[in-house]
């Protein structure tokens, strides 16, 4: 029986050599003959009109280009992107479904052991990250408050506008807050950032906190100003905004929060896969994404409609998402938790 085998193996291999093609070369074409005109899903756990639905719609037909396949587009609302990412997790490693994720909220989802989450997303086939942003402290824009310092000098309690308890807007809150000594409360239940950001644009609430690619939107259209941008990075929207870290004298303990949510924030926009995908077809997957990604007709839409491609490998992706969710040490992990959960939340 083994002799069998072997001789199959032998006369695979002579025949291939007959055709020039090596091993690699066949692997490769043998995916690319799996992919063509098959549909392929891009999930997104977001309903249309949103800024990871409108991000997932334009990539699509690029990564359908370089699969040689059908993309196209999957709305799966629900739980802030949570029940997409559970079905994902779960989901045939067939190579014909993957997810872009709210790569902070998912991560901090997990890290912070919310209701519901049963992905592990460091576990994940990881395909890169599209993009990330910078975020953004907005006040309105008649507040009274013109710089952080401002803020810090004003003893109140300070109401900021979010959707969930993990949704960028949340959790950034509560990092500031307890990176910076403030005393606040963060107001849940707002549908998404547009009507969030108009309620602080209304004084209904004092402040948000957001990704600069919304942050834009709203200064432009005359609602909000930004104080600082929050984290390391400039953002190419605001590149005269200084960041925290250099409008204010951050104590270390705060440095060390701030860092760490930034860390997550750069997870940014991700492509990921079910686990347990085969090897070689995983390998074709990502390489087709990443042709994708630096096409250049692809990086000039992304430029003229202010949705960025700034591609990361799989690789890199897949370090940064384990360093945030698996790598933290317990004592930093019940930190975090506790600082999501301290601020007051109504």
């Amino acid at each position: 029986m083994s002799m069998t085998k072997t001789r199959r193996a032998a006369l695979a291999l002579m025949a291939l050599a007959g055709l020039g093609l090596g091993p690699q070369q066949a692997a490769a074409q043998s995916q690319e003959e799996f992919y063509k005109g098959k549909n392929v899903r891009i999930v997104v756990g977001y309903g249309p009109g949103g800024g990871y639905d409108i991000y997932a719609r334009m990539i699509a037909p690029y990564i359908g280009k370089a699969l040689g396949a059908n993309v196209i587009v999957e709305n799966q609302p629900g739980a802030g992107g949570i029940t997409a990412l559970n079905r994902i997790s779960t989901a045939p490693p067939d190579g014909l479904s993957f997810m872009l994720v709210n790569g902070l909220g998912a991560a901090l989802s997990q890290l912070t052991e919310q209701v519901g989450v049963r992905y592990d997303l460091g576990k994940l086939s990881h395909l890169g990250t599209v993009s990330a942003s910078p975020w953004v402290w907005l006040v309105s824009s008649n507040s009274p408050f013109k710089t952080p310092q401002d803020v810090l000098d004003h003893k109140k309690r300070f109401m900021w506008s979010s959707s969930g308890p993990i949704d960028g807007m949340s959790d950034g809150a509560a990092f500031t807050c307890a990176a910076l000594n403030l005393e606040c409360s963060i107001v849940l239940g707002y549908p998404g950032s547009n009507e969030a950001a108009l309620a602080v644009a209304k004084d209904e609430m004092d402040m948000i906190y957001v990704s600069d690619t919304s942050a834009n939107n709203y200064v432009k259209a005359g609602q909000n100003r930004a104080l600082a941008t929050m984290g390391r990075t400039k953002s190419r929207f605001f590149p005269d905004l200084p960041t925290i870290f250099e409008a204010l004298k951050v104590s270390p303990e705060g440095a060390a929060l701030f860092n760490f949510h930034s860390t997550a924030e750069n997870l940014g926009r991700i492509l990921v896969a079910p686990p347990g995908m085969a090897p070689d077809r995983l390998a074709h997957l990502q390489k087709a994404i990443e042709t994708a990604m630096h096409d250049p007709v692809l990086v000039a839409e992304g430029e003229r409609t202010q949705r960025y491609v700034d591609f990361i490998d799989a690789e890199k992706t897949r370090k940064a998402t384990v360093s945030v969710v698996s790598d933290i040490p317990p004592e930093q992990k019940k930190k975090m938790i506790a600082i999501i959960a301290s601020a007051e939340k109504k």
